[in-house]
């Protein structure tokens, strides 16, 4: 039964990744929790907004600002690693490039996943802060 809910878990994230990459955001949004509770890393720009609460919250204050602020911000080496207790770890790198210097980065990145039921309800980012603020203050 836990490695059937593991798995569960691992397919919800995926497909919301898969979403995201496709500019699919009401699929994104959809696998939210109503009440997600969504945190950017601690020194990330986006940061100043946590926690975020629910969908609305997080397309208005991170994803449209991504949009903003970005030529193009895509997500890529993504691994997804079982965790216990209805978790799922992410490691990634974010490939970007900034609309107002041209800067371009490629962070490494990991987030961690929360679920409930098939939904997302928490989300906690890690990344090299340093290289996103590298990369705005060109």
């Amino acid at each position: 039964m836990e490695d059937e809910t593991i798995s569960k878990n691992v397919t919800v994230v995926d497909k919301l990744y898969n979403g995201f990459a496709t500019g699919d955001i009401p699929t994104v949004l959809g696998l939210m929790d109503e009440k997600i509770i969504w945190n950017e890393a601690e020194g990330n720009a986006l940061a100043d907004g946590n926690p975020y609460i629910g969908p609305e919250a997080v397309l208005n204050g991170v994803f449209a600002r991504l949009g903003e602020e970005h030529e193009y911000f895509n997500l890529k080496d993504i691994n997804l690693h079982n965790m216990y207790n209805d978790k799922v770890l992410a490691t990634l790198r974010y490939d970007a490039k900034r609309k107002s210097n041209g800067a371009l980065y490629d962070a490494q990145v990991a987030h961690f996943w929360t679920l409930k039921n098939g939904k997302v309800v928490a989300f906690q980012q890690y990344a090299d802060t340093k290289q996103l603020a590298d990369a705005a203050n060109k």
